[in-house]
């Protein structure tokens, strides 16, 4: 029989233990439909899909999340990005096991000729507001890439943001060849 002190701490420690599996939000949009192999095994890593406290603190998600489809070398990344705050936040940065060098970037009128170049001070989602990255604009560059990235493959990402926080989601391969983008080297040299 337990004393009256320990019994509500045994009943506050099981309410905190069930709550505890409904507190953390995933940052991608449904991914029951996103099936086939990675291009990897290290691209599966468990604790890349899952949302970090980070990202439920920040308020950042992203929506259809993809990747265009290669061979190797060079490829972009997608998505909607939505700020669920009400303050602007400020996408820095995104890593991949997909690539040793991703960049931020945006298609710009350089002389009057559009040029790929890096984003100069990330992606600023304003407060309740979305960022659309998207074919011809701005998007996730990888380079380097040596995995073929096919039709279906899952790719996990981490952004990082301007105050140190994470946010980790999935996104799928997929063909694309609409937007006639190039991609090769020395696109954003203008």
């Amino acid at each position: 029989m337990l004393s009256p002190r320990v019994a509500p701490a045994g009943i506050l420690l099981a309410a905190v233990t069930a709550l505890s599996g409904c507190g953390s939000q995933n940052t991608t949009a449904p991914s029951a439909a996103l099936e086939g192999p990675a291009p990897a095994a290290a691209l599966e890593s468990p604790e890349l899909v899952a949302a970090t406290p980070s990202a439920t603190a920040s308020g950042l998600t992203i929506t259809d999340p993809w990747v265009k489809t290669v061979k190797k070398g060079m490829t972009t990344a997608f998505g909607t990005l939505v700020n669920g705050t009400g303050a602007a936040v400020t996408v820095v940065s995104a890593t991949s096991p997909l690539s040793p060098m991703i960049e931020l970037h945006e298609i710009a009128d350089s002389g009057g000729k559009m040029v790929m170049r890096p984003k100069e001070g990330g992606f600023v989602i304003p407060a309740r507001g979305t960022y659309r990255l998207q074919p011809g604009g701005d998007h996730i560059m990888l380079m380097g890439v040596t995995e073929e990235v096919k039709p279906g493959a899952r790719i996990p990402f981490t952004l990082t943001l301007a105050d140190g926080g994470k946010v980790a989601f999935t996104a799928v391969g997929k063909d694309f060849a609409g937007a006639k983008e190039d991609y090769q080297p020395g696109m954003g040299d203008g």
